[in-house]
């Protein structure tokens, strides 16, 4: 159980039978009757978002979740399969359970696989995956760091903008949070 006073961005939390994580909150202490939590929460299972209050002190069930280390074996029709790196089980998970991190997933990538409950819930990449470049259009002579950017598209179908130097070929680290270009490899 966690109490509404100690909730914090990224805490998860058990309502109605599914997972929620906090992503906002507010504790407010009105003039007038007794302090409340006002929070943002997101369905881990959906994405869908609600706002919810909560009496100050009010106790809710804490989600416990387990976070296995796995490897993307391969992709099946719509299932991306991954195999635990310890036990090697097997666990499937659609295009829609992983959401937009799928434009960075690669076979052979070992990622954190969210379960709650023995059902898997999410896939958490690493904070930067490194990339090859297989389409962009050529560099010119003159361009510089500073210049501007391009768009360009990684081996695995994503596109982000690159700096104008970067040439088809070359391996590059991208942030998976913010789609941001970091540097070559």
């Amino acid at each position: 159980m966690i109490s509404s006073n100690d909730f914090r961005s990224g805490v998860t939390i058990e309502l109605d039978g599914s997972v929620w994580r906090v992503v906002e909150f507010l504790h407010v202490k009105p003039g007038k009757g007794s302090a409340f939590v006002r929070t943002k929460l997101k369905s881990v299972q959906s994405g869908s978002v609600v706002e919810r209050t909560f009496r100050a002190g009010e106790t809710v069930p804490q989600a416990t979740i387990e976070k296995r280390n796995m490897q993307h074996t391969y992709k099946e029709a719509e299932q991306f399969v991954f195999m635990d790196m310890e036990s090697f089980e097997e666990a499937s998970l659609s295009s829609q359970q992983i959401g937009d991190r799928v434009k960075y997933l690669k076979e052979g990538m070992e990622v954190n696989v969210l379960f709650w409950n023995g059902q898997v819930l999410e896939v958490e990449l690493p904070n930067s995956v490194t990339l090859e470049i297989t389409e962009t259009d050529p560099g010119v002579k003159g361009d510089t760091a500073t210049g501007g950017t391009k768009p360009a598209i990684l081996e695995t179908g994503a596109q982000i903008m690159v700096p104008l130097f970067i040439s088809v070929g070359e391996k590059i680290r991208v942030d998976t949070r913010d789609d941001k270009y970091l540097g070559r490899e």
